[in-house]
């Protein structure tokens, strides 16, 4: 589907040179003179670089095909990680560069929005917060409870991140999947 350069915004989806990108920042440019000009910041929606482009009143976009669908994270094996459509069951399985820094967060029958390019799956989004546990951390130093002190600790997926001093192998917390981050401990 064609679309004017007229109907860009930031988060229009389009395709250029066969690959989907979006619109990250957008800026309607009218100079004295001349032709009136449209300054992008693009993102590649597969490789993720970052381009600036200017294009002229009068160009001509193709819309990308994207679609979403809800998926459930089924397992891993030495290469792949397997997720099935939770509408068809139909299974797709990703390598390890497309589900990317996702792999930390990823547990059996965790629920993620996948995006597809031409039936081709592109990438993930986990949710905001995942609850996993803890399987391996250090017990904190008693007394040790003035300051926002912090220890590692290995989660059930083997991702190691920062906790407080209180919490306690064997214990489930939530995670924030966006930083990385702790956020409390879950009763479970």
């Amino acid at each position: 589907m064609q679309m004017e350069i007229g109907e860009l915004r930031k988060g229009t989806k389009l395709v250029i040179d066969g690959d989907p990108w979006v619109v990250v920042e957008y800026q309607f440019v009218k100079p004295g003179k001349g032709q009136a000009l449209y300054k992008c910041k693009l993102k590649n929606m597969v490789s993720g670089s970052l381009v600036d482009r200017t294009y002229r009143s009068g160009e001509k976009f193709e819309k990308a095909d994207l679609e979403e669908h809800r998926m459930q994270f089924l397992y891993s094996d030495d290469s792949d990680y397997h997720f099935m459509n939770n509408e068809s069951y139909e299974q797709v399985a990703l390598n390890q560069d497309q589900v990317g820094d996702a792999v930390n967060y990823l547990y059996e029958n965790l629920e993620v929005d996948m995006l597809f390019f031409n039936g081709q799956p592109i990438g993930l989004t986990l949710p905001n917060f995942v609850v996993l546990e803890i399987v391996q951390s250090d017990p904190g130093i008693k007394g040790d409870t003035a300051s926002n002190t912090t220890k590692p600790a290995t989660l059930s997926t083997n991702y190691t991140i920062q906790v407080p001093l209180f919490v306690n192998e064997g214990e489930w917390i939530k995670v924030d999947t966006r930083t990385g981050d702790y956020v409390e401990r879950v009763k479970k």
